[in-house]
This record gives C-alpha cells, structure tokens and sequence, in this order.
C-alpha cells in the first residue's frame, strides 16, 4: 500500500523558493556594490582589493544596485523570519537544526555524498549532513541580515555597528557571510540531485508517495 507523505509544508516551501529567487539577486547586487568600493581598507593610496566582473553584477551603478539590494533583501528578511517563527511555532526545528545526537552521523553522510560510500539508515526528513548545512545557513542567514541592517543604517543602529567592529569590519563580515552562502548554494543543489528527483520535486508539491506496510 502506498500513501502520501508531507514532507514540506505549505509555508516551508514559500519560504524556501521566495529566498530562492531573493539570493542570486542579492549577490549579484551586492557584488556591484562592493565594486563602487572594492576594497576593505582606506585605499590609501588607492588599491582594489579585486572588482568582481560585470558579467555577475546587477544595477549598472551605485544607486541601481542599491534599489536591487534593498528590495530583496527585505523579501530575504520576511521569508526568514516567516520561516524561523514557523519552526519555533511547530517545534519543527527539531527536524532540521543539527542536534549532539545526529553529530555522529555527519561523517557517514559526508563519505556517502562525496566519497560513495554506503547510505546509512535515515528515519528523519533530513539527515544528519543536511541538518548541519541548514543550521550554518541559518546562522550566517542571521549574520547578512544582522550585518545588512548596520550597514543601512550605521548611525541609527550604531551599537550594531559596534558590535561588528566598526564598519570596516562588518563590510568584512556581511561579505564573508555572503560567501559562505555562495558555497552553500553547489553543496544543497549536489545533496539535492543525489537523493533523486522525488525529493526536488516534493518542495514543489510537499511530499511523495512512500510504502507502507
């Protein structure tokens, strides 16, 4: 007999494909802002760090980059706080977030994905490698937009500010976040195709059929 199984919850997968379509823009509008200035020192006397290409920009200048970056990162910041209240709200986070309990079973999955190893047994929606994926992406989620706000703001928020190290540092930090991020990206797209094209398309439709006895 088979049934159906719900694995992505209606709002889960709002989240997941709003954020989907926020990030590339993001970075891609963060790279042309970090060009206007491309560098993390006083560019005294005056030297890039490195200019990203026009071929991965967004926004043409300063100011159309701007546009760009703060109209999705406020659609970055809803979806993640529409989704973080969600799991704090259902307790689901439990099946997401890395626990002491699934530390153990982070290397089997590593040398599963990477090195063809045996699959180990999975009872839980993710397994111990993607719990550790999502809980980083979270974390550094927190640090862009934390990071984000000080810099939009850093007379407003200047204790934010502070906290970073000063706006030097939280440049530094917001574009190192920012690259984590970037690296997460082949990893969940690599985890993705792996497990098959019934866990891609169950953030589409929420679930799949599975057997039951």
């Amino acid at each position: 007999m088979r049934a159906r199984r719900v694995d992505h919850p209606a709002i889960v997968r709002l989240c997941h494909w709003a954020s989907a379509l926020a990030i590339p823009i993001l970075i891609a509008s963060g790279l042309e802002v970090f060009a206007a200035f491309p560098s993390f020192g006083n560019k005294l006397p005056q030297r890039d760090l490195f200019v990203p290409p026009e071929s991965v920009r967004l926004g043409g200048w300063l100011g159309g980059a701007l546009q760009w970056h703060l109209a999705f990162a406020w659609i970055f910041l809803t979806t993640g706080a529409v989704y973080v209240g969600y799991q704090a709200a259902t307790r689901h986070y439990r099946q997401v977030l890395l626990s002491r309990a699934d530390a153990h079973g982070v290397w089997p999955m590593v040398r599963h994905y990477f090195f063809f190893g045996p699959r180990p047994d999975q009872a839980d929606t993710y397994n111990p490698l993607q719990k550790l994926a999502y809980t980083t992406v979270v974390a550094v989620g927190a640090v862009l937009v934390a990071t984000g706000l000080a810099l939009y703001k850093p007379v407003q928020l200047s204790e934010l500010l502070w906290l970073f190290g000063g706006l030097r540092l939280t440049r530094i930090w917001h574009f190192a976040a920012m690259s984590v991020l970037v690296a997460f990206i082949p990893g969940h797209l690599i985890m993705v195709a792996l497990h098959g094209w019934s866990n891609f398309a169950s953030m589409w439709t929420g679930g799949r059929q599975v057997s039951i006895r």
